[in-house]
């Protein structure tokens, strides 16, 4: 397997990051979700490296209370970048209700597990937007190659976004440019967590980051169970990293009887 030059990564994306504001935002801020995990922290990191901490706008939103909030605010105090809080509990209190009621009157007593689980993220993502918008602002995604390939992200939540650094990125890819960008070693290794359930995210999926990386980039995986189980979660999770199936109007030659 080629060795990750990180230093050589960081450079080129910090240069991609800055030709594309120029190109589809001149002037615009970078609007960014911070977490406190890792995949945030560095595209925090890179978007200061990229357009000057004046260019950045970190976006805390807790649901309620957030255990690990101290980290987000840590990360915007190393970086030196604006930051708001914005608590989008009684946001999400508000749409489970209303989505309960219109649950109900299709005949649902009560909401999926998976819906409750990723409302949050959805709603994360639109008050993204709106500062985005209000702030003359480019949303930057934060997913990275490994938990895309897994479907482990949340469509139109934190899969959506304007500009995406990290979508090619193996977990340990994204850590290495996080240390090449001189982040603390605790946050860019900190356990990767959703923020939404309660476990880890390699509880959740089954294996570890590791076994999915070596997966990715060498094509062995020893444990068949596990390569099996990546398989099943790519090809389920497909339709997340594709274009919308749009019909091509003209080019259809419809067999009429």
């Amino acid at each position: 397997m080629k060795k990750f030059d990180a230093k050589k990564v960081t450079n080129e994306l910090t240069i991609w990051l800055r030709e594309w504001f120029l190109k589809n935002g001149k002037d615009c801020n970078a609007i960014i979700g911070i977490s406190g995990g890792k995949d945030s922290t560095v595209v925090a990191g890179l978007a200061v490296a990229a357009l000057g901490k004046d260019r950045v706008i970190g976006v805390m939103m807790p649901n309620g209370k957030q255990k690990d909030i101290s980290d987000s605010i840590r990360v915007c105090e190393i970086l030196g970048i604006r930051n708001i809080t914005i608590n989008i509990k009684n946001i999400v209190d508000a749409a489970t209700n209303e989505l309960v009621k219109g649950a109900k009157e299709l005949g649902k007593d009560e909401l999926t597990n998976q819906t409750i689980i990723n409302l949050p993220a959805r709603i994360r993502m639109t008050t993204l937007y709106g500062i985005g918008q209000t702030m003359n602002g480019r949303v930057m995604n934060t997913c990275n190659l490994s938990e895309d390939w897994v479907g482990y992200s949340t469509r139109y939540g934190d899969s959506a976004g304007d500009v995406s650094p990290l979508a090619n990125l193996t977990v340990e890819e994204v850590r290495q440019v996080g240390l090449e960008l001189g982040l603390p070693y605790d946050l860019v290794y900190k356990t990767p967590s959703d923020g939404l359930c309660g476990k880890t995210d390699e509880d959740n999926l089954g294996f570890t980051y590791a076994t999915l990386d070596k997966y990715l980039r060498t094509g062995v995986c020893e444990d068949p169970e596990i390569k099996a189980l990546i398989d099943k979660k790519h090809m389920m999770n497909k339709f997340k990293l594709e274009l919308m199936p749009v019909y091509k109007y003209g080019n259809v030659k419809a067999d009429v009887k």
